[in-house]
């Protein structure tokens, strides 16, 4: 077994510096290469992506690169039937429209959980194209399935936002664990019955995970820079995942509107919220949230909300409307630089050193 201090170098990744996946629309190739070429791990967001999609988007990362990057999956979801919330919630998402056809896409939505058929599909796509790195959320698979993906030669890393969910990912065979805190943007990774009340701070969460598993602990949450990286380490973290800090990078695909909302609403703050898509998550606050928040509707649950939310977000992306998007970041947003990705692996590895000599 590699040891944790050799971890990284098995993987062939010089600093401790991982792109967080970040599904529908961030996670460019090109921003997942651009990472990896300046010695971090990028991951490409494939939760939204079919199966043909995967294949496409991981052999255009190839084509741009030939360092070592991750494919970062969602794990599929039972849902209980919630039929009368999503009338409900398609009720109320007409009202919302501002044109004709608007309403027609939201009325023509049919919200259904991903099948496990096509889910397998895009796996096999991923093991097919031996990507060396594999990532999963939203669960936690039958070791069986974790052996198979091994034994395609992929290092697999499961997330866990607390130190039972990190405990059960080690059981069932996991590589390493991400170790996602209550800062972090985007969805929360939580697959064990939680009570919200208790969400679990990154700087709380790691030294938790790194004693209770064997297995290298990546921290995700809060990190903008070289003196929070460094804590991580400090705290027993082999590396920091950071979405937010990328959002901006000239590689990534986000909505100009969404770059420039996290460029320019520094006051605004975050909230975790189940308004766009059913699951938790963190973003900037913006209208639609707090309209949803003040409408009292039962929210269905993901991927239900996401399909139905979809016609507004679109439009919303269409038009620049940023008050209507998803504008996924972490707690830390205000301090997101934009400038190429490349650049920003070297500011942080320049401010870690710097760190780093402080301390000595």
């Amino acid at each position: 077994m590699t040891s944790k201090s050799d971890w990284l170098k098995s993987l062939g990744v010089r600093y401790p510096i991982f792109c967080a996946p970040m599904a529908g629309g961030p996670s460019t190739p090109e921003l997942v290469a651009a990472v990896s070429d300046a010695g971090g791990l990028g991951f490409l967001g494939a939760g939204y992506l079919s199966p043909d999609e995967t294949r496409r988007a991981i052999r255009r990362v190839r084509v741009l690169t030939q360092a070592p990057f991750g494919v970062n999956v969602f794990i599929p979801e039972t849902v209980a039937d919630e039929r009368d919330a999503v009338i409900a919630m398609k009720a109320w998402l007409r009202e919302q429209a501002r044109d004709d056809a608007l309403k027609a896409e939201i009325d023509a939505v049919h919200p259904h959980p991903t099948s496990a058929e096509t889910f397998a599909e895009q796996m096999q796509v991923i093991l097919e194209e031996q990507v060396p790195v594999i990532s999963f959320t939203f669960g936690c698979p039958e070791p069986d399935i974790i052996a198979k993906w091994k034994a395609a030669g992929a290092c697999v890393m499961g997330t866990a936002t607390t130190p039972d969910e990190a405990a059960a990912l080690e059981q069932v065979g996991c590589d390493a664990v991400v170790a996602q805190g209550y800062e972090a943007g985007g969805h929360r990774g939580t697959f064990l019955a939680m009570d919200e009340t208790r969400l679990i701070g990154t700087m709380a969460l790691v030294p938790q995970v790194a004693d209770r598993v064997r297995v290298p602990v990546i921290a995700a949450g809060g990190v903008m820079d070289g003196r929070g990286l460094v804590a991580c380490l400090a705290l027993g973290a082999q590396a920091v995942q950071m979405g937010t800090y990328f959002l901006a990078a000239a590689e990534s695909g986000a909505n100009p509107a969404y770059k420039k909302a996290l460029l320019e609403w520094r006051d605004r703050g975050t909230i975790l919220t189940r308004s766009f898509s059913g699951k938790l998550a963190r973003g900037i606050r913006n209208d639609f949230i707090e309209a949803m928040a003040r409408s009292g509707l039962d929210i269905p649950p993901y991927p239900l909300q996401n399909a139905l939310t979809q016609p507004i977000r679109r439009a919303a992306a269409a038009t620049g409307d940023a008050e209507h998007m998803s504008l996924w970041a972490g707690q830390g947003y205000a301090m997101a630089k934009p400038m190429p990705a490349r650049d920003l692996v070297r500011t942080l590895v320049e401010e870690m050193e710097r760190v780093k000599s402080l301390l000595c």
